[in-house]
């Protein structure tokens, strides 16, 4: 099955204007720009065809090709990585078997993560869209907790049934537990990992949707998926020492180049 990997990109962030070029030092003190990690990462990942960037803004597209990706420039009426996925491989020509969304936010996204998601559609022949999840221990929940409290907008968790099916996703930490989790300590709570593997007719489907309340709500497209009847199934992948974060606010730099230097990613 053919697999293209888009990472859709956009400069007018509303809580982090320019993040694709914001500067991220690796562990031997070369700075590389969001978008360019977010590329490298995709050109790890094994048994991909091909590998674009998708943008509308000439910035990032001036970025990505000056250190080697193929960009596809995408409207400016794209609402979010969904739609611009959509876009590009309508461009591309489609013909595509699964198209791969990695936001351009996870520069620390192992190549294994996506290639078991993609796997993970492969066995799933009746599922239109699946996306990742990893259980967080307690350094990682303690990181979500910390974020909600200062009240900045962090990582996104997930529930899902015994078939691994979404019941919901939430910027809030759910479920609640009361209990206090520390350290290497497994949790109930699953980080939701933002990466989409989708069937092209499925993809070809959502831009058709209209928005509706809770994606509106928590600003999380995969809502849309399941508010129109569409399952989302979610494959639990393995951290396997790795640790992983997105880019979502200018206060996660420090954070992630921290995690970059503790790994050695250059």
């Amino acid at each position: 099955m053919s697999v293209l990997i888009v990472i859709p990109a956009r400069f007018a962030s509303s809580r982090y204007p320019g993040k694709p070029l914001a500067a991220l030092k690796g562990a031997g003190g070369v700075s590389r720009s969001l978008i360019e990690r977010s590329w490298l990462a995709a050109m790890q990942v094994a048994g991909v065809d091909k590998v674009v960037v998708a943008t509308d803004d000439g910035r990032i597209k001036d970025a990505a090709e000056g250190f080697g990706a193929e960009v596809v420039m995408t409207s400016t009426d794209c609402a979010n990585g969904t739609e611009r996925c959509a876009e590009a491989h309508d461009a591309l020509g489609g013909g595509y078997d699964i198209v791969v969304n990695l936001q351009g936010d996870a520069p620390l996204t192992p190549h294994w993560f996506v290639e078991s998601l993609v796997q993970g559609l492969r066995d799933a022949p009746d599922a239109g869209i699946a996306t990742p999840v990893l259980r967080c221990d307690g350094i990682a929940l303690n990181g979500l907790l910390a974020d909600r409290k200062a009240g900045r907008v962090g990582g996104t968790t997930a529930v899902f049934d015994r078939s691994h099916t979404a019941l919901y996703f939430s910027k809030e930490v759910v479920p609640f537990t009361s209990e206090v989790y520390s350290g290497s300590d497994q949790t109930p709570v699953f980080h939701h990992v933002g990466v989409y593997a989708y069937r092209p007719a499925a993809l070809a489907s959502y831009a058709s949707w209209p928005v509706g309340p809770l994606e509106q709500l928590e600003g999380l497209e995969q809502l849309r998926f399941m508010e129109n009847g569409h399952a989302v199934l979610c494959v639990e992948v393995k951290a396997q020492g790795r640790e992983f974060w997105e880019l979502n606010n200018p206060e996660d730099v420090p954070r992630i180049e921290s995690m970059m230097a503790n790994m050695d990613l250059e």
